[in-house]
């Protein structure tokens, strides 16, 4: 954690100081090229400056601008950095909602402590969003059914070349236009693909190790990653999918959770993801919801045609997915993740080998899609749920 004086000030997410812009930037269609950019953001942005000496500054809301820091930065040098990936939704009541603020808020803090950054009451992150959306809400994001990817992110910004803990630091927040990756084609001519296409990696390319940060949402757990994810997307893959020692388990699909509904081999019905307990991957916090509605809703009855199941977190390699695939115990596989929120994986490709992830009858049975279902009810205001956070007081 940042070096912290005694009595300093909280991060306080109920006072701002607010400069409005006037050369208001132009929105963009859907699937435009300024949407499909992932940069073309908001009117305004949130910042909050924090030193060792004071604590957290007021927050201030000001026109979207470039930041200013000096070369000598600790985020430059030693990537004291870390962010968070959250939505806003506009409900079909007409109502903003953020999808369990406090847990992004929560993890934020912990990856903030994590990178030697400082900490804060993660339950103010939401009013910093809230703040944000109130103001750009009504312009930016005026269609019911629609959402905006909301960055929040944590810089070592101080001038301090030397290797010490960050004396200085800010927490911004940006909103922008996100396209639907669940709706998008690759290719406009082709036909919808039934799910996603992993490549799994190669033993000597590592995304995540015990005892290191692969739990927090670090700049630094991102770009080594990205050579690889380049040669999968060049092989024509849309992610990797990451595994982990000799074992060759299975943690992560991209930036996403993975998981798989099967038949185990005593037969029965689970969904299995990768545990958490060795820090190799990240705690999502749409894989928790998934995990939690799973066990609430479809662990002991029926829905519709859907068998209940156990919801399992153990390790799996890729071998063990291999051999189910090979023995038809595979009913269903997918991702789950802010960006790409809920998709069906079709296949995986480990060392020349393709394993069919869709089951016996090379469609997905249905689980991801009544999962995504219960979600975007939440989401959208649907049905009323206190993992919904709604945005009050927006300004017309």
């Amino acid at each position: 954690m940042g070096s912290v004086a005694p009595n300093v000030a909280e991060l306080d997410g109920s006072k701002f100081n607010i400069t409005r812009s006037t050369n208001l930037r132009d929105v963009p269609l859907p699937g435009s090229p300024e949407e499909l950019s992932h940069s073309h953001c908001t009117d305004h942005m949130v910042t909050v400056k924090w030193t060792a000496a004071k604590g957290w500054e007021t927050p201030e809301v000001k026109p979207y601008q470039n930041l200013s820091i000096p070369p000598t930065a600790s985020v430059l040098h030693y990537a004291t950095e870390c962010f968070e990936g959250m939505k806003v939704y506009r409900g079909y009541d007409g109502k903003l909602r953020l999808f369990r603020p406090d847990c992004n808020g929560e993890r934020l803090n912990s990856s903030s402590q994590r990178s030697s950054l400082p900490g804060f009451k993660y339950d103010e992150v939401k009013k910093l969003v809230a703040k944000l959306l109130q103001i750009d809400g009504p312009r930016w994001l005026p269609n019911p059914g629609s959402f905006l990817y909301i960055r929040p992110t944590v810089i070592g910004n101080g001038p301090h070349l030397g290797v010490q803990v960050p004396k200085e630091a800010l927490l911004f927040i940006i909103a922008v236009p996100w396209p639907d990756f669940t709706k998008m084609k690759k290719d406009p001519e082709a036909e919808p693909r039934k799910g996603l296409r992993l490549y799994a990696s190669s033993p000597d390319t590592i995304r995540a190790w015990p005892g290191g940060f692969g739990y927090a949402k670090l700049g630094a757990n991102y770009g080594p990653s990205l050579q690889a994810h380049g040669k999968a997307q060049a092989l024509g893959f849309d992610q990797i999918l990451w595994l982990f020692g000799p074992d060759r388990q299975v943690t992560e699909a991209g930036a996403s959770n993975f998981f798989i509904i099967w038949h185990n081999t005593e037969g029965k019905l689970e969904l299995v993801t990768a545990p958490l307990e060795n820090q190799l991957i990240l705690p999502g916090v749409t894989r928790r919801s998934v995990l939690e509605l799973v066990r609430e809703r479809l662990s002991q009855n029926f829905v519709g045609k859907l068998a209940p199941l156990e919801a399992v977190e153990r390790t799996l390699t890729i071998d063990d997915i291999e051999k189910a695939s090979k023995e038809g115990r595979i009913v269903e596989s997918f991702v789950s993740g802010t960006a790409y929120f809920i998709t069906p994986v079709a296949m995986i490709q480990n060392e020349n080998t393709d394993i069919n992830t869709l089951g016996a009858n090379g469609e997905p049975a249905g689980y991801a899609a009544q999962i995504k279902s219960w979600l975007e009810a939440i989401m959208y205001g649907k049905e009323e749920h206190d993992w919904a956070y709604t945005i009050e007081n927006e300004e017309q």
